[in-house]
């Protein structure tokens, strides 16, 4: 395998982050269709459907915990972490307050974007525990599965002073999703994830699309509603 400077920038996980971007847009797409009823289809309780959604969640969060160990490799970069906590948070209030004027009985109160920027800083405490982070992952996925963990208790305890809605278009619960992010940070210390990608005519808008993957999430959905609106509109 060969050798980088730590701080090179590694084409793999944008590359990944990148693939599930596009698997996202095109998950966004099928979602919009249906609810444009230009499809039929069950993408809210349908399984594959549902292990489609688990597979994006699991590359995005996964990098997660990859990124955490490479942009901290030699010491915690606090005011970059500021930043991009800054960023997330904005993004997240954006997001939530968006959900609740479209639709104030299923508004995002805790989605993806909301769960990386809670995980990444609670992340920080593991980036140098490897190995406890690969084997606490291991145990929450495990009780998890188990039905012996949930955050239902946290949900039950803020739904009222929050008032939370009972459905909501987006929600990745913090068990067992954080087992991603600390199982990301022991593949990023190990450097499981470096396959030597070289750049090319296919890998590069890929990688462009990783290293751009918050802004995309955010005006992807609002251009596809906006053109099934106009769409609609002019087949009145």
């Amino acid at each position: 395998m060969t050798t980088r400077h730590p701080s090179k920038r590694y084409l793999e996980v944008d590359f990944i982050r990148g693939i599930a971007l596009v698997l996202m847009v095109a998950f966004h797409l099928c979602f919009d269709l249906n609810y444009f009823h230009y499809i039929d289809i069950d993408i809210r309780h349908g399984l594959d459907w549902r292990y489609f959604r688990y597979l994006i969640l699991s590359l995005f969060i996964g990098t997660v915990g990859i990124s955490l160990v490479l942009a901290n490799q030699e010491a915690i970069n606090y005011k970059k972490i500021a930043l991009r906590a800054g960023k997330l948070l904005l993004a997240s209030i954006l997001i939530s307050i968006a959900s609740y004027v479209m639709n104030p009985n299923m508004w995002i109160y805790f989605g993806v974007i909301h769960f990386i920027l809670v995980g990444s800083l609670l992340g920080l405490l593991f980036i140098r525990l490897p190995y406890l982070s690969l084997g606490l992952g291991i145990i929450i996925i495990i009780l998890f599965n188990l039905e012996l963990i949930n955050m239902h208790w946290l949900y039950n305890y803020l739904k009222a002073p929050l008032h939370l809605p009972k459905y909501t278009e987006d929600l990745v619960q913090f068990v067992p999703w954080f087992a991603l992010i600390l199982i990301g940070i022991f593949i990023g210390t190990k450097k499981w994830f470096d396959f030597n990608l070289t750049a090319s005519p296919i890998v590069n808008p890929i990688v462009f699309l990783g290293r751009h993957a918050l802004i995309i999430y955010l005006v992807h959905q609002p251009i596809l509603f906006g053109i099934f609106e106009l769409l609609k509109l002019v087949n009145k």
